[in-house]
């Protein structure tokens, strides 16, 4: 997680020494190529992998992802795990880092699986919120998440995480570590309740999804860095739905309680002057 455009020390102190000399117009001119606060990193890519075919399912499918992170220019590159939204770091001070975060929620149509008949199509949802992650010590990154649904549903999701990371050799990177997501019964409620008209169409006893711990799980990742700009990774996430979630018809008859992902990602990082 080195800096982005450091100088070596070498050459920093030759540049402080050479600027003693020069005329202060051409000092000036040195001064404005540095990143301002109003300077940008931004990270671009996707992500696919084979994720179960509906929350609960006990079958895949082959589903990709967009991913998207920025920062200010001239700081750190931040660790992100699978389960992160698209954060804005707005907030950033040594080992803290706050800001906006957002996450797309796919939409499930009857059509995706033949265990959803009867069920009705949920639209796509975004969750808008704000993500605080902080390291007590260099190896350990701990982050939360919260997002209030927009779209699918209308519910609020909270997402806990917890990483160790080990830099194996300066390009590769390891980490992994545990998972909880808590949900709202309205965010529950799209995708695990059963309604009466549901009931008759599906044969699916009826079912009243309630809020809570939705699933807990761990996660890993093996993340290289192929140069300053790319990057890829391989992630596997494992998640076993509880509570309302696990005792949900839907999962208790037709899927299973237990949730893998498992995927590949490539992304690209670049500087954007003045963006604000």
């Amino acid at each position: 997680m080195g800096r982005k455009g450091r100088m070596p020390r070498g050459v920093g102190s030759f540049l402080i020494g050479f600027l003693a000399f020069v005329p202060a117009a051409a000092a000036a001119e040195l001064a404005a190529t540095r990143p301002s606060s109003s300077d940008w990193t931004f990270t671009l890519g996707v992500e696919g992998g084979v994720w179960p075919s509906y929350d609960g399912s006990n079958r895949s499918r082959i589903i990709p992802f967009p991913i998207f992170d920025a920062r200010r220019a001239g700081t750190p590159r931040q660790f992100r795990a699978r389960l992160d939204g698209a954060s804005v770091g707005i907030v950033e001070t040594g080992a803290f880092r706050l800001g906006p975060t957002a996450k797309i929620k796919l939409p499930r149509r009857e059509s995706d699986d033949l265990d959803l008949r009867g069920l009705g199509d949920i639209g796509w949802a975004v969750e808008i919120g704000g993500f605080a992650e902080y390291w007590p010590v260099q190896w350990l990154r701990t982050r939360a998440e919260l997002r209030q649904g927009f779209g699918g549903h209308h519910g609020i999701v909270t997402e806990l995480t917890s990483d160790l990371v080990a830099p194996v050799t300066p390009k590769l990177t390891l980490s992994g570590g545990p998972r909880m997501t808590i949900a709202s019964g309205a965010a529950m409620s799209p995708y695990f309740s059963i309604t009466p008209a549901q009931s008759v169409a599906s044969g699916l006893p009826v079912f009243d999804a309630r809020g809570g711990v939705r699933s807990y799980g761990a996660g890993a990742q093996a993340r290289y860095e192929w140069s300053q700009q790319w990057a890829s990774h391989l992630f596997v996430e494992y998640e076993r739905l509880t509570a309302s979630a696990a005792d949900s018809p839907l999962v208790s008859l037709r899927g299973s309680r237990d949730q893998v992902s498992i995927g590949i990602g490539l992304s690209y990082s670049f500087d954007s002057r003045g963006i604000w």
